[in-house]
């Protein structure tokens, strides 16, 4: 019989939500509240209890949320929505054979994302049957054969494509890449092509590397902290502690954000008894600006405009002569950029301009932190390189307190990348591997994200093979993305729980169930622990510390070695003895690239050890061999409307939409239904939108709305049973939340040299619903 609460009463559809006051503080009590409440919803809170004592800890495990870094010091080293994975991830609730059978793959496509991850965690081996239209057991030595089967049959090996979630560890991330490799493809589309590639882009063309200049430690020394397009309250709760810390050290903090969020404003931390239980809290930010979506480039722009007017003392002429290149260029661009543009795009004042520009002046030591609220536009990587333009105006790279901090998502998105899941791999790093197995290695690229979900659709590519994510709720155009998986002979989905991905194939697809972070795993020489790298280049070691929810899962090492041996066989690489024993993995990583010499040894130090930033060092590893001034004109427009795309008789009703997650989510994992820094709880479908724009299209908060969106094709793209609420955001912008809203993004809506998806730049129009389709 199933269980009546959870399967038969299904969250099939969106409730309405309800809206309240925002609260005047973030953290404190209720975050704790919800912590608890997310510990006992797990089924098993005494072991979460012991599991979040060794979250983030020295011998434990980390944590499977956010990258940001860790003192690993004191008992307590995880936040409210940390807690929420970890007691998301580590159910005793499971689902196998009883379950599938009971549900068709037809009516688990009925389902809410939501509903779907609180079944329980996958406990066993499942493949599908399109005859039945049911998942099936499938034995491990099946599984594996029956891949190699399929892969075996392809034309050429770029016919598959292997995806990967940024939680994957360093250990799984090389390996994998080390498969398709051999097997012929550098076909590697990951998460971070969606998020941060536009980070990485513009840090390696300005200062020779794609990853922050900061440690830690900076935050505790910078004199001016700014935060531009973050909410790290919701997206990396850890971050407010050093923020916190920071501000009542008297550091200014200067936000950025379309939004106001209220972690930005005021951050009452659950470790402090005060302000646990009193309405005491730190105020965070010290100036706080909601620009333009898109606007963030003209005010850094504007910024910059007024240093050279005003402040033209503070830039550092010794550094700029002897470590940078193009500033002249750069700074006729910017004396040819009039105020009237600067302040028409940023959607700020001169005033405020001059004002952040004097905290910035005025400050020795600078931190400039940014997320996906800069990365997912057009022009993201221009604007990227005009932050980096700032810092080097006053050689804040390479000093203490100061640099560039791109926070980083997923646990260890950073380090696969480190390690080698990279679509465009240097030549040095596959000659490396060449040697390590005496095979030349093909070096030409492959696809990201967007050019494989092209190839799937065009049926180039045949085969997915996905290490950990949710692809079909993670990319854009959802129904284009769900075509995409459909057309595939093969989808194989390597994974912890059920999810959107696991329900679009075409002939067939297999799901492999794997061991979450806090789980022990056992190998035939032992426990092992695997290494991630978080945001600030610390590379340090991860354990589980618990019995695995079901005999026949298998960790993420062991189900990609296993794959690999019955592919490949054992002639080039011992797969099994790298599966026995993940040293024999790290020994290959150390041996492939020299920031990892003496992996082993160096993992045994307490809190890891640090890879180094070359550009930290003033070792600039680009063509010049100094950082680089970025030249770019600001855009055209910072409206995603294409001209030829809006009739004039539209053009007046057309706004800009961003995407964005909930307090009560991570990434594609929603946790509930409620979003309490917003004043939004039990639903999803909103749309927060200006009174003055609400004004305009005759709105009213709580009424429904289709939200459709434009781009110069034939495709009707829309999602309906929105509900406004009226917020604080700038006029022309509207907001609401993703995966919800992906089926307004095109797909070939992609940003500059980077293709990641322009998700905070999306041209809309709203239409009144005069009859309600939501309950």
């Amino acid at each position: 019989m199933v269980d009546t609460v959870n399967k038969d009463n299904a969250d099939t559809q969106q409730k309405a939500p309800r809206f309240t006051d925002k609260p005047a503080k973030a953290g404190g009590i209720k975050s704790l509240q919800s912590t608890l409440k997310s510990i006992i919803n797990s089924q098993q809170p005494s072991t979460n209890i012991k599991s979040l004592l060794k979250a983030n800890q020295d011998k434990g495990f980390d944590c499977p949320g956010c990258a940001w870094g860790d003192e690993k010091k004191g008992l307590i080293q995880f936040c409210e929505n940390g807690a929420k994975a970890i007691a998301w991830e580590s159910t005793s609730k499971t689902i196998g054979e009883a379950f599938f059978s009971e549900y068709s793959v037809s009516q688990l496509r009925k389902q809410s994302d939501y509903w779907l991850e609180y079944q329980g965690r996958l406990a066993q081996p499942m493949r599908y049957n399109k005859e039945t239209d049911h998942y099936q057991p499938i034995s491990w030595d099946d599984a594996f054969e029956h891949i190699a089967d399929q892969l075996s049959q392809l034309d050429h090996a770029n016919q598959l494509e292997l995806y990967t979630s940024g939680r994957a560890s360093n250990e799984a991330a090389f390996i994998y890449q080390l498969f398709g490799r051999i097997f012929g493809t550098n076909n590697f589309p990951d998460c971070s092509n969606m998020c941060h590639e536009a980070s990485g882009v513009a840090l390696k063309e300005a200062i020779g590397i794609g990853k922050g200049t900061v440690t830690l430690s900076d935050f505790d020394q910078a004199d001016a902290i700014f935060v531009f397009g973050q909410n790290p309250g919701s997206n990396h709760p850890r971050m407010m502690n050093a923020l916190r810390k920071a501000a009542r050290h008297g550091c200014k903090i200067v936000t950025f954000n379309n939004l106001k969020e209220v972690a930005l404003e005021r951050f009452a931390s659950p470790q402090d008894p005060i302000e646990l239980l009193t309405p005491s809290a730190t105020q965070i930010s010290h100036a706080y600006y909601t620009p333009k979506l898109g606007g963030d480039m003209a005010a850094v722009r504007g910024m910059v405009k007024a240093i050279l007017e005003q402040h033209e003392h503070r830039l550092d002429e010794t550094f700029i002569s002897q470590h940078t290149s193009g500033l002249d260029a750069y700074v006729s661009e910017v004396n040819n950029t009039p105020w009237s543009k600067i302040c028409e795009q940023s959607g700020l004042t001169e005033e405020q301009i001059r004002q952040a520009a004097s905290i910035w002046a005025d400050s020795d030591k600078v931190i400039v932190c940014w997320a996906m609220g800069i990365t997912q536009h057009k022009h993201s990587v221009a604007t990227i390189g005009e932050l980096v333009n700032l810092q080097l105006l006053a050689g804040h790279i390479g000093k203490l307190g100061a640099g560039l901090c791109p926070v980083r998502g997923h646990s260890n998105v950073q380090g696969n990348r480190t390690v080698g899941i990279n679509e465009k791999p240097p030549a040095a790093f596959i000659d490396s591997l060449s040697h390590i197995i005496d095979k030349p290695l093909d070096k030409a690229f492959g696809h990201n994200v967007h050019q494989a979900l092209h190839a799937l659709l065009d049926k180039r590519s045949k085969v997915l093979i996905c290490l950990g994510g949710n692809i079909a709720q993670a990319a854009p155009d959802s129904e284009r993305v769900y075509q995409a998986l459909g057309n595939t002979q093969l989808n194989v989905q390597i994974a912890t729980k059920l999810n959107r991905s696991h329900l679009y194939m075409g002939d067939d697809a297999v799901i492999l169930p794997c061991l979450g972070r806090t789980e022990i795993d056992r190998q035939t020489s032992g426990e092992q622990y695997i290494s991630v790298e978080d945001t600030f280049s610390m590379v340090h070691a991860s354990m589980g510390n618990v019995e695995p929810v079901s005999s026949l899962l298998r960790s993420e090492v062991a189900i990609i070695a296993g794959i690999a041996n019955k592919v490949l066989g054992n002639d080039l690489v011992d797969w099994s003895s790298l599966a026995a024993d993940y040293k024999n993995i790290r020994a290959m990583i150390s041996a492939c690239l020299p920031d990892f010499n003496n992996y082993e040894s160096r993992l045994d130090n307490a809190g890891g050890f640090y890879l180094g930033n070359s550009a930290r060092e003033h070792n600039w590893l680009t063509e010049t061999k100094k950082a680089t001034f970025a030249c770019h004109p600001l855009p055209i427009s910072v409206s995603p409307i294409a001209d030829t795309a809006v009739d004039e008789n539209m053009r007046h009703k057309v706004l800009t939409l961003q995407t964005l997650r909930s307090h009560d989510q991570y990434n594609t994992t929603i946790y509930g239904m409620n979003d309490r820094y917003r004043g939004v709880a039990g639903g999803r479908n909103v749309v927060f939108i200006n009174h003055r724009d609400a004004k305009k299209q005759g709105l009213s908060d709580g009424d429904l709305v289709t939200i459709t969106s434009i781009w110069p094709d034939s495709v009707e793209r829309k999602v309906d049973g929105f509900k406004v609420h009226v917020y604080d955001i700038p006029e022309g912008n509207i907001a609401a939340y993703y995966p919800e809203t992906n089926p307004l993004i095109p797909l070939d809506s992609i940003g500059d040299k980077s293709s990641t998806p322009t998700s905070k730049s999306v041209a809309v129009y709203l239409t009144r619903q005069t009859t309600a389709r939501i309950i």
